[in-house]
């Protein structure tokens, strides 16, 4: 009697809708084609219905709408373009709301096409003025610098040049194989003497390989001389700013030049004609410096007009974004429907929950409205043989822990959601780790700080950091109050201890305490009211008594929490109706889960209630080594032993109980199951559904949910 009752008690229980995922409904959509748009862009903004591809077969490029897609794709493309060039430019989006009337997609398509040609022409018309502004500066920079070392090698004194020509000179033999510095250092001019230069500006980190190479490809015939430019220089490919430094060659003869000049492209370097003459240097001087200043102005002024445009752009930047993503969803999931005979309507399928279907008709009604479609959308329900997607309706507060249990696996449909227990598990195991009423303060404050902020940041674009934090505020409170709670029992104040519930239950045994860290202290008083007591921290059996406290603690939750999971495992397996899983599963798991681990947990309770000195690392290696041997000292009840024994015995059998008879049960049913149609019944077909399949609504959709009924062989 008494199972019966237990039954009948659970039957009677108000359903939880937490407990498990929402009941959902194939149903099919029959849409006229020109209300279409309209009613799957309201059933997006409900996000209730999941829709079927029933073009499967085809690919991308042979569906209906495969043109509009494109067409996103690219608005896409261009949005994310001047995305960039907002950013290169140091713009921020606008975050407010911006007064526009609604645009449609070919309006707004061809409003990105002349923002685009315009932004284009503008960054060409840039980079050409940021290039011709970087020649002149090159240019001037260069005059400055190589008009000294033109100054410097002709501007010797005449006494030098007196003593060069008695002593070098004077030979005429000497002259014909007289070294290129030599030729430098005569008072001739560099034309008579047959001494050229080439000067120009090069990036200073390839200055050193450059020389080296002049210098090879010279023979050492030629005279190297460098000066840094003394400001940098902008990249208009990179827009990064460039060191260089300005170099000045001397050489001799037309095949050394066409080396050097050769050896200057290939090093990226700019060359720039520099005349030998003083006041042709200042006049090109003046004249460079004049250009400069105008070309400075027109840059300046485009970069305003540009900077202009794309405010404009921003203003408009996310509302645009958005209208484009919408618009690509919508035709991708028009692109799952079909086409009737008459090309009229479209068809589509999906699962929807149960209590969404009337929001659903409301907006389907809607769209015919907003439409003014003569023909009303069919919406109706169907039967399906695969089993339904999972929904779980979640909120702010329950939305991240369900998000952590569907990074480990998503339960199937109608199955116990685990998310309701982790609300509270997952917070309050990281409290015993954490442990600490200091550090659960700091978390407080930040998780209320979210939590005050929440209108405000949710409007506002976040790292992925920051938004993270911010999707779990409320997992963070509650780490912070368990945290709190957990550190108020190991009396941890950032690792320090306090006296916060009265004086310590030990003392030193005498005045000057130099005993305390040696022999250790003495008890006086009744045990400190609440968590750990202060005095253990320091004293010399500190590590061993916080571990062995913690490490059993432990031990008592993680059993508690294997318990739990299993008897989720039951009400399943009770709900599907699979007595399989209680006989061979969860019976047996329970056996073997409290015969080992449910009686250590026991001990270990028996051992704090007592103050028992036995040690249960020898308790539990002996009950596996020697169950028979008496257990001495380390025994902590009466009828130990023979329990333990009992225990042993029951896990033992366990073990072949929870592995063998389920799969060859399994593969009985299914060797059953695809039979012929004439030695399988209906009610046997029921039990086959309940042991191997879901069913959804109960033995009235056996037959369509039973792998034989689909394969032909069972008539209702």
């Amino acid at each position: 009697m008494f199972p019966g009752k237990m039954d009948q008690f659970i039957d009677n229980l108000p359903p939880m809708d937490l407990m498990r995922s929402e009941k959902m409904t194939f149903v099919q959509l029959i849409i006229p084609a020109e209300s279409a748009h309209r009613a799957i862009s309201y059933l997006g903004e409900l996000g209730l219905l999941q829709f079927r591809d029933l073009n499967a077969e085809k690919s991308p490029f042979q569906r209906t709408f495969v043109n509009q897609v494109k067409r996103c794709a690219e608005m896409s493309r261009k949005l994310r373009f001047f995305k960039d060039q907002i950013n290169k430019a140091g713009l921020m989006s606008s975050s407010r709301t911006v007064l526009q009337p609604d645009i449609d997609l070919e309006d707004l398509e061809v409003h990105l096409a002349e923002h685009e040609h315009e932004l284009i022409e503008m960054n060409s018309n840039s980079d050409k003025l940021r290039q011709s502004y970087n020649e002149l500066l090159e240019f001037k920079i260069v005059l400055q610098k190589a008009c000294s070392f033109l100054i410097s090698s002709h501007g010797r004194p005449v006494s030098d040049e007196r003593e060069l020509q008695e002593n070098v000179y004077s030979n005429d033999d000497y002259i014909e194989t007289a070294s290129l510095l030599e030729q430098e250092m005569r008072p001739q001019p560099s034309n008579m003497s047959g001494l050229r230069f080439i000067s120009g500006i090069i990036c200073k980190f390839k200055v050193l390989r450059f020389e080296r190479m002049l210098f090879r490809a010279t023979r050492g015939n030629m005279l190297f001389n460098q000066a840094p430019a003394g400001e940098q220089i902008m990249d208009p490919i990179s827009s990064e700013m460039i060191e260089k430094t300005v170099f000045v060659v001397f050489f001799s003869g037309e095949q050394a030049r066409t080396k050097i000049l050769k050896i200057c492209e290939a090093f990226g370097a700019n060359c720039y004609p520099v005349p030998e003459d003083i006041s042709k240097q200042g006049q090109i001087t003046r004249e460079v410096t004049s250009r400069l200043t105008d070309l400075e102005a027109t840059l300046d002024a485009g970069i305003r007009h540009r900077n202009k445009a794309l405010a404009s752009i921003a203003d408009h930047l996310t509302k645009w974004m958005n209208l484009v993503r919408r618009e690509k969803a919508v035709y991708d999931t028009l692109n799952m429907l079909n086409f009737d005979v008459t090309k009229k309507c479209l068809v589509g399928e999906g699962w929807c929950p149960m209590i969404a279907k009337t929001q659903m008709q409301e907006a389907l009604q809607r769209a015919t409205f907003d439409s003014n479609s003569q023909v009303g959308i069919i919406f109706h329900q169907m039967d399906a043989v695969e089993s339904p997607p999972t929904y779980f309706r979640t909120n702010t507060f329950t939305n991240p822990y369900q998000e952590i249990v569907d990074a480990y696996g998503v339960a199937r449909y109608q199955e116990a959601n685990p998310a309701v227990y982790t609300t509270i598990i997952f917070p309050f195991l990281f409290a015993l780790m954490f442990g600490d009423w200091g550090h659960g303060i700091c978390l407080l404050l930040g998780a209320l700080v979210l939590i005050a902020r929440e209108n405000k940041l949710s409007t506002q674009k976040l790292g992925s950091f920051m938004e993270m934090l911010f999707g779990g505020r409320y997992v963070i409170l509650l780490m912070s109050l368990f945290s709190i709670y957990c550190g108020l029992i190991y009396n941890e104040f950032f690792s320090v201890p306090f006296h916060i519930f009265g004086a310590s239950a030990y003392q030193c045994r005498d005045s000057s305490c130099r005993d305390a860290y040696t022999i250790g202290l003495i008890k006086y008083r009744e045990p400190y009211p609440f968590g750990v007591d202060p005095s253990w921290r320091g004293s010399r059996s500190e590590l061993s008594f916080l571990n062995s406290m913690k490490m059993k603690m432990s031990i008592l939750f993680g059993v508690a929490h294997m318990n739990l999971g299993i008897i989720l495992s039951y009400f399943n397996a009770r709900f599907f109706g699979s007595s399989l899983d209680i006989r061979y599963q969860f019976v047996p798991q329970m056996i073997f889960l409290n015969s080992l681990f449910g009686y250590l947990s026991l001990l270990i309770i028996v051992k704090w209630c007592t103050g028992s000195q036995a040690d249960l690392y020898h308790v539990m290696i002996y009950m596996f080594l020697s169950p028979t041997d008496s257990l001495g000292e380390n025994q902590l009840f009466w009828g130990q032993r023979p329990l333990q024994i009992v225990l042993l015995l029951l896990a033992v059998v366990a073990v072949p109980w929870m592995l063998f008879p389920k799969p060859f049960i399994l593969k009985k049913l299914h060797t059953e199951v695809r039979q012929p149609c004439h030695s399988v019944s209906g009610a046997n077909c029921f039990r086959l559904c309940n042991c191997l399949y879901t069913t959804y609504d109960g033995e009235s959709q056996c037959f369509s949910s039973c792998p034989a009924a689909s394969l032909g062989r069972i008539s209702k």
